[in-house]
C-alpha cells in the first residue's frame, strides 16, 4: 500500500493508457475498477493492466484482482466501502460492522448521561456516515435506525432502574420513533427519503 499522493502520481500513466484504449476506469489512489460491457472485454482489460504493472515493477493484489459480472447472483465487487452486486449498491460488511461498533460504544447502558447529550454525540457520526453511504440500499438505513433507537430505549430503562434491552412492546409505546425524532435524533432512513425526494 502506497500513499494516495504517490499512487496518483505513479498510476496516472495507467489512467491515460486505459482511457486511450477505450476503457472506463474508476480509481482512488491504488484501488480501482474497470467497467466493461462483456466478459471478453473485462479479460482484455485485465491482461492490459497486468502487462503495464509488470513493465513498471508493480504487482496486483492477488485476492482483490478478479473479473466479475455484478449482475449475476453470488458475484459482485467491493470498492471504497461499498459492495456492488445485482445492480445495486450496499454498504460493505466491514464498514457496517465498524459503524455498529461505534454506535454500541456511544450508547452503553452505563453511560450515565442525558438522552440529549447522547444524541448530540451520535448525530455528527450518523450524519457523516450517511453523507458517504447515502447511495446504499435503503434497507440498511432502516435496520441501523432500529438498532440506535433500541439501544436508546435500553438506556432510558436503565435510567429508571429497570432491567431490559428496550425490546418490549411497552417500550415502543412509551418511547415511539417520534419521541426520538422530537428529541433531535438524526434518522438515516428519513435522511435517505429527503435526499431521494428533495423539495
Amino acid at each position: 500500500m502506497i500513499s494516495p499522493l504517490l499512487a496518483n502520481i505513479y498510476l496516472a500513466p495507467l489512467d491515460a493508457q486505459m482511457a486511450a484504449d477505450g476503457y472506463r476506469m474508476v480509481r482512488y489512489a491504488d484501488d480501482f475498477v474497470v467497467l466493461c460491457r462483456s466478459q471478453e472485454e473485462a479479460e482484455a482489460a485485465l491482461a492490459l493492466i497486468q502487462e503495464w504493472v509488470a513493465q513498471n515493477g508493480l504487482r496486483l493484489h492477488p485476492d482483490k484482482t478478479h473479473v466479475v459480472d455484478c449482475w449475476r447472483a453470488g458475484q459482485g465487487f467491493e470498492f471504497l466501502g461499498y459492495r456492488f452486486a445485482r445492480g445495486r449498491r450496499y454498504v460493505r460488511k466491514k464498514s457496517l460492522t465498524r459503524l455498529k461498533g461505534k454506535i454500541r460504544e456511544k450508547t452503553r447502558r452505563t453511560r450515565g448521561q442525558s438522552l440529549a447529550r447522547i444524541i448530540d454525540d451520535l448525530n455528527p457520526m450518523l450524519r457523516g456516515w450517511f453523507g458517504y453511504f447515502k447511495h446504499a440500499s435503503p434497507n440498511t438505513f432502516r435496520k441501523l435506525d432500529k438498532l440506535v433507537r433500541r439501544r436508546l430505549r435500553a438506556i432510558l430503562r436503565k435510567q429508571e432502574k429497570r432491567p431490559g434491552l428496550g425490546l418490549a412492546r411497552a417500550d415502543h409505546l412509551r418511547w415511539p420513533n417520534a419521541y426520538f425524532a422530537n428529541a433531535g435524533l438524526f434518522a438515516l432512513h428519513t435522511a435517505w427519503q429527503c435526499a431521494r425526494h428533495p423539495r
